[in-house]
């Protein structure tokens, strides 16, 4: 499949990668900075916390990986998205259930919301690049 993906979702993806990257290492080395940030009690468990900076690590792996492709590689982008929308649902639930202060949503902003438009944006065009034939048995 030919890629005709705009430079631009290359680029998108690129820097979602690095942050991922850089978000999950800081994590994984320094699991209680962000509770400390947030002036919330540190997690008695601080390796399941180190366990999601992995996670999001690999996260950013494969952000460089659909980087080279965006059209190709959208399942990538669309298992991103997905979390991307699904952390913000969590958040809001547990807010409501006074389990996170308000300012935690700052991570929530950078690490989900922000990429809500470009990741559409990539897996709409996808959408709409897909080939012909596709097109007809769908």
């Amino acid at each position: 499949m030919m890629d005709f993906s705009p430079p631009w979702m290359s680029t998108v993806l690129r820097i979602a990668g690095v942050y991922n990257l850089s978000w999950g290492a800081t994590v994984i080395f320094f699991p209680n900075f962000f509770f400390e940030l947030a002036e919330m009690e540190t997690p008695a468990y601080p390796m399941i916390w180190q366990c999601v900076g992995m996670i999001v690590g690999v996260y950013g792996i494969g952000y460089l990986a659909a980087a080279t492709q965006p059209y190709r590689h959208w399942p990538i982008t669309l298992v991103g998205f997905l979390g991307k929308v699904f952390g913000p649902i969590g958040f809001a639930w547990y807010l409501a259930e006074g389990a996170f202060p308000l300012n935690w949503g700052l991570i929530i902003v950078f690490n989900d919301l922000v990429w809500w438009l470009p990741f559409g944006l990539i897996l709409w065009g996808a959408w709409k690049s897909r080939p012909k034939a596709q097109q007809l048995y769908h």
